[in-house]
């Protein structure tokens, strides 16, 4: 943790709506004037997407039925607790892009999948933001998660997360449910031994639970939408949490435990801005009295 060059980190697995939670925090950096250096956590897988298919097909003549991207041999653990403690403690670091699709592509003159080359990170920013799957791992190996200022976990429920992930992948990927189903039950050990864990290192939890009957994901034709949903909010340190506050601006929220506020799911993007924007004028109060010391 850094009062200089301060970090926060949004982690979830494939489908949770860590998107979502991203573009909230760049409205706020947008409003209060903050300059955020952004990495991406699929930059720091360690396959492009032909290698990995490429490793997934030798993983599978092998007899590993649970080659994933979520695990450790196909990311770089290092190189991100690297960047993280490189940040913190110099406000510089390096990282790349991965190339989702034709659009991110193009401007590069490179095949969607692939990598750009590795940089430096811009000068002069205020704070690291990183969204992905691994923003709070720990291993043997790499500790991430002692880095962040402020760690948010985005975590639905497994079967509305799966209902996301069938949705999206076959809709917009051109996938069968059939396909997708082997996927998450490939992940399954990995989700189990390096997605889960992050959740017990995080500062906040936003966990979005459906109000409807998701029983069997897998025959679902839709995804709950915010109105059918509840999101629970569970907050490691509850001290300093203005929680009589936040249940006079959000209408209908409750309090569940003396750390966890229930919101209305059309509610999950206030409720953000409501808590989260108090936290970013504390980074930035800090860092400014921090830089002039």
């Amino acid at each position: 943790m850094s009062e200089r060059h301060p970090i926060i980190s949004i982690t979830g697995s494939s489908g949770a709506g860590t998107t979502s939670v991203t573009r909230t925090f760049e409205n706020i950096f947008r409003r209060e004037g903050v300059r955020a250096a952004v990495v991406e956590g699929d930059s720091f897988h360690r396959y492009d997407r032909l290698e990995m298919k490429k490793k997934a097909a030798e993983a599978e003549a092998a007899g590993n039925k649970n080659f994933s991207h979520f695990g450790p041999e196909n990311n770089l653990f290092a190189e991100l607790a690297e960047l993280f403690r490189s940040y913190g403690e110099t406000g510089t670091g390096m990282r790349r892009k991965y190339l989702h699709d034709t659009d991110e592509a193009a401007p590069y003159h490179q095949e969607p999948g692939t990598f750009t080359a590795w940089e430096a990170l811009p000068p002069d920013t205020d704070l690291l933001f990183y969204e992905g799957l691994h923003g709070g791992v720990v291993t043997p190996e790499a500790d991430i998660a002692r880095h962040p200022d402020l760690l948010v976990g985005v975590v639905p429920v497994i079967n509305l997360e799966w209902i996301q992930k069938l949705w999206r992948d076959k809709s917009k990927r051109g996938y069968s449910t059939e396909a997708v189903t082997d996927t998450i039950l490939r992940r399954m050990p990995d989700y189990v031994n390096y997605i889960c864990p992050q959740f017990a290192h995080t500062h906040v939890n936003f966990q979005r639970v459906p109000m409807v009957d998701t029983s069997n994901p897998f025959i679902a034709r839709d995804i709950p939408s915010a109105d059918e949903s509840m999101v629970v909010i569970r907050f490691a340190n509850p001290k300093g949490i203005d929680f009589q506050y936040l249940r006079s601006m959000i209408q209908d929220s409750f309090m569940s435990r003396a750390n966890t506020i229930a919101v209305p799911g059309g509610k999950m993007e206030l409720a953000m801005q409501l808590i989260f924007t108090p936290f970013i004028w504390r980074m930035m109060e800090r860092r400014k009295r921090a830089l002039a010391a």
